[in-house]
């Protein structure tokens, strides 16, 4: 395992095991997990600077193999912890917190990796994570609609300048579900496959199972489910939400948008978060080559940086007008360079 590898199995990892420990035992296991998803995370990525991105890496498929399947477990474990009667209120919010941040951020990068492998087995396990999230449609709107059409107002997870989270958030979520489902459609037609391979139809009936299976625990359990998962949703559409404020691409003379460049993405040079995000802070070059595996993405000169790790720059996109004080002069700069 090469040092860069490393690096990221343990970063990777070490919330993992914490938060295993605090669904279990909860107490000071909970403020441990709390604590290294943010405040440990920021005073590294303050000290620690960020590697060099010029280098080629391994696939790292082994670490998002071990990812997905810890994540399955981490889930169940979280959720039967925040249904149960072992644990105080108090330590329940704290778990609920910190699981959903995993699941948003680390989970859902690693997913967002593995829906863009060639091998359909990898590709398939990545469609699973974010099924178990209630979120499958992710998998082929992402692909087929996000990377098409972003930096443009027909895709609905760029998000534009002036507008707050929370209303980007339902246009989202509402937009890439059923553009991404034309999408599916069209494909299908062309191809004249019947309607019912569709893969949101493995979507929607692989969360209807895991509702059920929750409901058939308990009504509680299935309470703390949905808001598990809609809390680990808002993180992947914060994400979203970040990474491409204000930035739009031209319209060129032919009506058709300007090509994609690293100009259409913030981008975080943030070491600690960057490596726990399997860094998908990078983001200008995942769009410039989308099969690029994680431990290879470069942060490419003319790309757009944030002025704050994507996790602080999330929570302070909870409050719109602090987000676009920051922001907007930001994005006018970028705008007009």
């Amino acid at each position: 395992m090469t040092p860069e590898m490393r690096q990221f199995t343990i970063i990777t990892l070490v919330p993992v095991a914490l938060l295993g420990c605090a669904a279990w035992f909860g107490g000071i296991w909970i403020i441990a997990a709390l604590l290294y998803l943010t405040g440990f995370a920021r005073l590294l990525d303050r000290v620690v600077l960020a590697e060099r991105a010029e280098s080629e890496f391994p696939a790292g498929t082994a670490l998002s193999v071990t990812l997905a399947i810890s994540h399955f477990a981490l889930l169940a474990l979280s959720v039967l912890a925040l249904a149960g009667e072992w644990m105080g209120l108090l330590e329940k919010l704290g778990l609920f917190v910190a699981a959903g941040m995993f699941f948003g951020q680390v989970s859902n990068a690693n997913a967002h990796e593995l829906i863009h492998r060639s091998s359909r087995l990898l590709h398939r396990l990545g469609m699973w994570v974010y099924i178990s999230l209630l979120f499958g449609h992710h998998t082929s709107a992402h692909v087929l609609i996000h990377h098409r059409y972003v930096a443009t107002r027909n895709d609905p997870n760029t998000s534009r300048r002036g507008e707050s989270f929370y209303r980007f958030a339902l246009r989202a979520w509402l937009g890439s579900f059923r553009e991404g489902y034309a999408a599916e459609a069209a494909r299908l037609a062309k191809i004249n496959r019947p309607t019912w391979r569709n893969p949101y139809v493995v979507y929607v009936s692989g969360a209807v199972g895991f509702i059920v299976i929750a409901l058939l625990i308990s009504p509680l359990t299935l309470l703390a489910y949905v808001l598990l998962a809609g809390h680990a949703q808002m993180q992947l559409l914060m994400s979203d939400y970040v990474q491409h404020y204000g930035l739009m691409r031209p319209i060129k003379e032919n009506g058709k948008p300007a090509p994609i460049g690293p100009q259409h993405s913030w981008n975080s040079p943030h070491w600690f978060t960057s490596a726990m995000m399997l860094n998908a802070t990078r983001h200008s070059d995942h769009h410039a080559h989308p099969t690029r595996h994680y431990p290879a993405l470069r942060l490419p000169e003319a790309a757009p940086m944030l002025p704050k790790p994507l996790p602080i720059m999330g929570a302070i996109a909870l409050c719109p007008p602090v987000w676009r004080k920051i922001m907007d002069p930001l994005v006018d700069k970028v705008s007009d360079a």
